[in-house]
């Protein structure tokens, strides 16, 4: 009679468990994680569109007649591209890059794109990872992602280290979406560590912008490089807070709303203490800037604002039961709002 008694009173906790985790997580809304940072300036984040262009310039087989008009003034000289590498050439050991020599803006810039769906080798760079596999400079980094920026560096430091010599005046940026958001990110780590190899770069000279990036780095490595690497993300996506094992996110894509709704209830019910005590776990790197551009309980997209913070408590900690967080980690869409935010503050700036 006990038992049976029991039954009702375990589903009654139950159902009340899970509609406590429904309603905190129908209230975290990704405006939460950055509501106390501080605001972007238009300097600091000007270098966004442009970049994000670049990045799309990789995708492009004919860059005089591109398929992705820019919606800004923002467009690529397809004279400064001085060097292109695709799947066969980098042995997919690394996504396709470009080196772009940027004299308007007296810039030196590798970019490299995003996942390929369709590429093997794009896979195995992701999916190679074990937590704590790897150390790197008294932290832990992604060991794929680590392997793929080794080969970069060791690809093309010489002819980097030409282009810094002959242009001692230029600054250095390494840009990259997605997967590339990764590799960039490790590579610079890199770099700042063989500084005498790149020509002696000083290494306020060298700038990385990680766009909607993989979480590739330890905590401790995420803030010290905060003065060179900086992550854009945009709203609610998935990618930069996703701390499950990738390998899994990409062997359930059939079923990816499930295992996103399995992650948010891990997340939720994992106690944030013991998560962030962990030196091994893996964070999105650097300067974090938050382009937050919906409201919890509105309807429609507003004005762009962009956030920023150096977080040494944690960042992205959970996933937000979104529509759009996939749609938020397409480039496009990260172009198009970081070029809306910038008007809206030059427009502020010209009225004032």
């Amino acid at each position: 009679m006990s038992i049976v008694c029991g039954i009702p009173l375990l589903e009654c906790v139950y159902c009340l468990a899970c509609a406590r985790w429904v309603w905190k997580k129908c209230l975290y809304t990704a405006g939460h994680e950055s509501e106390n940072w501080g605001l972007a300036t238009v300097e600091e984040f000007m270098p966004v569109p442009q970049l994000c262009r670049l990045i799309l310039a990789v995708y492009e087989d004919d860059l005089r007649n591109p398929i992705w008009e820019p919606p800004g003034g923002y467009r690529i000289n397809p004279d400064w591209v001085i060097l292109r590498k695709n799947y066969e050439e980098t042995q997919c050991r690394v996504p396709p890059y470009l080196i772009y020599l940027d004299h308007k803006n007296t810039d030196i810039v590798l970019a490299i794109r995003g996942l390929n769906l369709a590429k093997e080798g794009d896979y195995a760079i992701l999916l190679d990872n074990k937590l704590g596999q790897t150390k790197f400079d008294g932290g832990y980094v992604h060991n794929g992602l680590l392997k793929a920026a080794r080969w970069v560096f060791d690809a093309e430091c010489e002819f980097l280290r030409g282009l810094v010599e002959r242009n001692p005046d230029y600054t250095l940026t390494f840009a990259g979406h997605s997967l590339g958001a990764g590799v960039v990110a490790l590579l610079v780590l890199i770099v700042v560590q063989n500084l005498d190899k790149l020509g002696n770069i000083e290494r306020n000279k060298i700038r990385c912008f990680a766009i909607a990036p993989t979480r590739c780095m330890s905590l401790n490595l995420a803030v010290r490089y905060a003065d060179v690497i900086n992550s854009v993300v945009l709203q609610d996506d998935f990618l930069p807070r996703t701390t499950m094992a990738l390998e899994d996110v990409f062997k359930s894509l059939i079923c990816l709303p499930c295992l996103l709704c399995l992650m948010c209830l891990k997340d939720t019910c994992t106690l944030e203490e013991k998560m962030l005590k962990d030196p091994r776990r893996l964070y999105a790197p650097g300067r974090l800037y938050h382009i937050v551009e919906r409201k919890p309980l509105r309807i429609g997209r507003f004005p762009p604002v962009v956030r920023t913070a150096v977080p040494v408590d944690g960042r992205f900690e959970h996933l937000v039961l979104s529509c759009n967080l996939t749609a938020d980690h397409a480039i496009i869409w990260i172009e198009r709002e970081s070029e809306k935010a910038l008007d809206k503050e030059n427009l502020k700036r010209h009225l004032m």
